[in-house]
């Protein structure tokens, strides 16, 4: 009760000397913390740290260590898969003539986790393997699709082989895989073989093929509306890039990739 009493006279004794409660809401509104800039000092500067990651191997691998390499197959699939594919990205290039014998073996994660295994460790040598499983029309799907993109990514120039099997495959999903890799591939045999894919029976695989189109020939066509069109539409439209493709084939080159712009 004192307390109260005490604090009670002192908010009293303010407003006296303020000349009242009337004058409250002014020293209030007066009193409102404003903004202002305190001085910044930038965090202190890491030391660098050392780099202690083991380089990958660069030594041949001799029959033994290969028998040794090719115990790690099995180990691509369950719960030591992601330490099976550090291995072999340290082994390196030397380790790709035993890891595409994954290619072939019976399970899809076996397939799927080597294909990964050859983008981690850039394996350029493994690139006619992935070839040959996109080519495979009784692989899965998902497996082809990530063959192709990683042939892609390794050797863009190889994996065009490819594109003229997965473009005609009945599954849609590979031929969509078949139109959106092709941009990529900056070779001029590719044009032939997405031209026929806009007028694909799926819109969402001649949509693919036509961005491919607009991306490696920078071609300007007549404004369509993609988006809705039927296959009737689409095989239409797709008859005026036959007619542009006849009469520059002969002196089209495929231009200079568009280089993104630099923000001022």
């Amino acid at each position: 009760m004192k307390r109260s009493y005490v604090f009670r006279l002192g908010v009293i004794g303010l407003l006296s000397v303020m000349g009242g409660a009337g004058p409250l809401c002014a020293w209030a509104d007066q009193s409102r913390a404003w903004p202002v800039q305190v001085p910044y000092d930038a965090p202190p500067v890491n030391p660098e740290v050392p780099d202690v990651s083991i380089p990958p191997n660069q030594m041949t691998l001799g029959p033994e260590e290969l028998k040794r390499v090719e115990a790690l197959l099995p180990l691509l699939e369950g719960k030591q898969e992601f330490w099976a594919m550090g291995e072999f990205v340290h082994l390196g290039e030397s380790s790709v003539p035993v890891l595409v014998k994954a290619l072939t073996m019976s399970s899809p994660r076996i397939r799927y986790n080597a294909i990964e295994t050859l983008l981690m460790m850039k394996g350029v040598a493994g690139v006619p393997a992935l070839v040959t499983t996109a080519k495979e029309p009784s692989e899965l799907s998902r497996v082809r699709e990530h063959a192709l993109r990683v042939a892609v990514r390794l050797d863009a120039a190889k994996a065009s082989e490819a594109l003229d099997v997965m473009a005609k495959d009945p599954n849609p999903s590979v031929r969509k895989a078949a139109a959106f890799e092709a941009r990529y591939i900056r070779q001029k045999a590719v044009i032939p073989l997405l031209i026929p894919m806009v007028s694909d029976d799926e819109r969402f695989v001649a949509l693919s093929a036509l961005q491919s189109l607009w991306i490696l020939t920078r071609h300007e066509t007549e404004f369509h509306d993609w988006d809705t069109s039927t296959k009737q539409d689409r095989a239409a439209w797709a008859s005026e890039w036959v007619e542009w493709w006849d009469s520059n084939k002969e002196t089209f080159e495929i231009p200079e990739p568009r280089r993104p712009k630099r923000s001022l």
